[in-house]
């Protein structure tokens, strides 16, 4: 059985860095679509960034607000999310979504979970407060 377990969270000022980690385990794996995903009360889930591989081959992709902040990265069956410039729009619950093995079609339109976030399985989420 899979499990994400996320890590990393907490409160910092505007301008503050903080570094997310989503550990998975129950199941090896050679390819992967994963992502890191923000959801506030009363508003649905987005999508952050995704990164998408297979061995050491890689593609990122970032939502246009995040981008140039936030730095997506996968090492050792553990997703990370680097983000810095922190700003109080970015406080959220931050999710971590994985798709492990997945199809090569599926592996190609990784990205695409940016906005659908159709994976299937899921961390329990990490909040991240960012207060000026």
């Amino acid at each position: 059985q899979v499990q994400l377990v996320e890590s990393g969270g907490g409160s910092v000022q505007v301008g503050g860095s903080l570094r997310l980690s989503c550990a998975a385990s129950g199941r090896t794996y050679s390819r992967y679509c994963m992502g890191w995903f923000r959801q506030v009360p009363g508003k649905e889930r987005e999508g952050v960034a995704t990164i998408n591989g297979i061995g050491t081959v890689e593609a990122l992709h970032y939502a246009d607000s995040v981008k140039g902040r936030f730095t997506i990265s996968h090492a050792n069956a553990t997703l990370y999310l680097h983000m810095n410039n922190l700003q109080p729009e970015d406080t959220a619950v931050y999710y971590c979504g994985a798709d492990l093995e997945p199809s090569w079609g599926q592996l190609v339109a990784c990205s695409r979970n940016l906005v659908r976030g159709d994976l299937p399985y899921w961390g329990q989420g990490t909040q991240v407060t960012v207060s000026s």
